[in-house]
């Protein structure tokens, strides 16, 4: 199954990319799932058909289905948001604001990686090409495997903690069997989909912007986001070129300025392909339209070619006899990061990485669990993490 997720700064026309490489794929024998993952479900008009809930074919191999996190929602998480509802109602609080505070953040993002988890398990399509929400709901919907696991840990722990501390409390209900095991599987499910998400030779992100300062700006903050968590970018969609012919002086300015911008993103994406789209004379809408702008993306390429795959963090190891002795390096990939903008904390047996305010916990190999941070450098786009063997920990 190949999993392609497209994102971008809102207005810069990922819906339209995404469902012209869904319409491309399918054109040229693959099938196809074409996903609706943003609130806003701006597929439809794209499309110029309605959508459901359901997959409904609309082109030979090719599917579309808009996700309802509501409905999802209703069935995934009814058992475990009623027996919270029923803790908090009898520590005294009215039903509305128990309904209000049971309802976990981020839950419509967590019905869409279920529903993804559900067509990833079909025999059904070939590819999964997701319209996911503008960049800031895209990476709370990749960072949120971690997060509800986080949470599960911790109000369902697998050892009890909390069930005991309610036993001894005989005012508080203990959660049924039936609770229990919803949690339990829910948390599986979402080991299942990180997993898929993480596996970069099947699953990539692409990502769509328009040549202007702020959007490519965005992308490559998004992209340093994406590579902290482990993500594979594999393409990047430059769209909305202004067409340089002509001799009105207004357009060929612009045109230069969106030059200069493109060459920018091939610059600063060298690892990955840059795709460009001209700016078209009416929106692409439709399938036919919508085959027509996937042709001039992608011509005779596969639509749907995996990312070659870029280890997320790597360790290497330093030998005793080398200046300043035995260290171990830790090698995260973070591209157009700052050095203002990271910071580095350890917490047991995780290291809590924050770039530009996104925070991911690393959990570390058993060796570096036994170390110190001792320092950190840039080398090569990438933060090298220098550890030193803890002699308290580490004997010799």
């Amino acid at each position: 199954m190949r999993i392609v997720l497209f994102t971008g700064k809102g207005g810069v026309g990922k819906t339209t990319t995404s469902a012209a490489t869904a319409v491309r794929a399918a054109a040229r024998g693959d099938r196809v799932l074409l996903m609706s993952a943003d609130p806003a479900h701006s597929l439809a008009e794209a499309l110029a058909s309605p959508l459901t809930n359901e997959p409904a074919r609309i082109a030979e191999r090719l599917d579309v289905v808009q996700v309802d996190p509501q409905a999802r929602f209703e069935g995934a998480w009814a058992q475990v948001a009623g027996y919270l509802r029923d803790l908090v109602r009898r520590s005294g609080t009215d039903p509305l604001t128990a309904e209000e505070i049971t309802v976990v953040p981020g839950a419509e993002e967590l019905m869409v990686l279920l529903a993804l988890d559900d067509y990833a398990g079909s025999d059904r399509w070939d590819a999964i090409v997701v319209d996911c929400a503008p960049t800031a709901d895209t990476l709370r919907l990749l960072s949120l495997p971690d997060i509800v696991r986080w949470y599960a840990e911790r109000m369902f722990p697998k050892h009890t903690r909390l069930f005991r501390a309610i036993r001894g409390n005989g005012e508080l209900p203990i959660p049924s069997t039936d609770v229990r095991s919803g949690m339990s599987a829910l948390a599986a499910r979402l080991e299942r989909v990180a997993a898929l998400l993480a596996d970069q030779g099947q699953t990539s992100v692409r990502l769509v912007t328009t040549p202007e300062h702020a959007s490519v700006a965005e992308a490559r903050r998004t992209f340093t986001s994406l590579e902290l968590y482990g993500y594979a970018v594999d393409e990047v969609v430059v769209n909305r070129l202004v067409p340089s012919d002509g001799d009105d002086p207004w357009r060929l300015a612009w045109a230069r300025s969106q030059r200069e911008q493109l060459e920018a993103v091939r610059g600063s994406f060298t690892e990955q392909t840059v795709r460009s789209a001209a700016y078209r004379s009416s929106e692409p809408t439709g399938v036919e339209a919508l085959g027509e702008l996937g042709e001039e993306l992608y011509g005779d390429d596969d639509a749907l070619a995996p990312a070659a795959a870029h280890p997320a963090w790597e360790v290497d190891r330093s030998p005793a006899d080398v200046p300043g002795g035995e260290e171990f390096h830790l090698l995260l990939r973070t591209a157009f990061a700052e050095r203002g903008d990271i910071e580095l904390a350890r917490s047991a047996d995780d290291l809590v990485v924050t770039v530009g305010g996104r925070r991911r916990y690393v959990s570390l190999p058993s060796a570096l669990r036994r170390c110190t941070v001792s320092g950190a450098t840039f080398e090569d786009r990438r933060l090298r993490i220098s550890f030193s063997p803890d002699p308290r920990l580490w004997p010799r």
